[in-house]
């Protein structure tokens, strides 16, 4: 499990990015079949597209062949649901103040137990 993540909030809530970086360590992800020569740039995109909403830029017959040395399956969107739905113990961190708190309820739909900023707000109060 991922503890103490980071997560990167932006005008509206937790980034794609962020959850991109937890889906980077789903177990089929962790497993994927690369061939032996696919260096570590290649591998990184590889995975970027195997994990966006069209993955078949790396899974397409005549395509996997460059990257993998058997034809991975797709990460469905329950999958990634599923997986995100399971991180726990993650961190938020800003180093500004967090304005409005419906961001700070938006991050804990999203796994957040732990916020650190460095306070400044008028609302700082309220949480």
């Amino acid at each position: 499990m991922i503890n103490a993540y980071m997560l990167k909030v932006g005008r509206r809530g937790i980034t794609e990015h962020s959850y991109h970086r937890f889906l980077r360590h789903h177990t089929a992800v962790l497993a994927l079949p690369f061939l032996p020569t696919i260096g570590r740039p290649d591998r990184d995109n590889t995975i970027d597209l195997y994990l966006s909403d069209e993955p078949e830029e790396v899974l397409a017959e005549g395509r996997w062949q460059r990257y993998f040395t058997s034809r991975p399956d797709a990460l469905t969107k329950a999958d990634k649901r599923d997986w995100l739905s399971k991180q726990t113990g993650v961190s938020l961190g800003s180093d500004a103040f967090f304005p409005f708190g419906d961001n700070i309820e938006r991050a804990c739909r999203s796994g957040v137990r732990y916020v650190a900023q460095p306070g400044g707000s008028i609302r700082d109060e309220q949480g």
